[in-house]
């Protein structure tokens, strides 16, 4: 099986920067993209970017473009969320996830059911 941690969540103020690591571990060997998702009260679980693996290749939301940059370092198995100019809709549990079964190759990048393991989530909590 794969293991997901997350960490780097806080208490920001509006237009601040913060930086959300994931790290996988365990079965990861056929791992073929990682992705964050967010979720706030009342809303769907959302994408808000995602890697894949070998390629390197990048998707985001609209609403983070030009904000937020994934990343991940292969020989270690992490992802990383640079996420600047931060806005109080912005405000959300953060889910790192990862597809390492080739789901998302069915599914698109988009959606959670492309993702087998994820991690605990982490707060992220933007005021104005």
């Amino acid at each position: 099986q794969v293991q997901v941690v997350e960490s780097g969540g806080g208490l920001v103020q509006t237009g601040g920067s913060l930086r959300l690591s994931c790290a996988a571990s365990g079965r990861t060997f056929g791992m073929n993209a990682m992705g964050w998702f967010r979720q706030a009260p009342g809303k769907e679980r959302e994408l808000v970017a995602a890697i894949t693996w070998s390629a390197g290749s990048t998707f985001y939301a609209d609403s983070v473009k030009g904000r937020f940059t994934i990343s991940r370092d292969i020989a270690k198995n992490t992802a990383q969320l640079q996420m600047n100019s931060l806005k109080p809709e912005d405000t959300a549990d953060y889910y790192c996830a990862v597809d390492s079964v080739s789901r998302t190759v069915v599914t698109g990048y988009r959606t959670p059911r492309g993702y087998d393991s994820w991690g605990q989530g982490t707060q992220v909590t933007v005021s104005s």
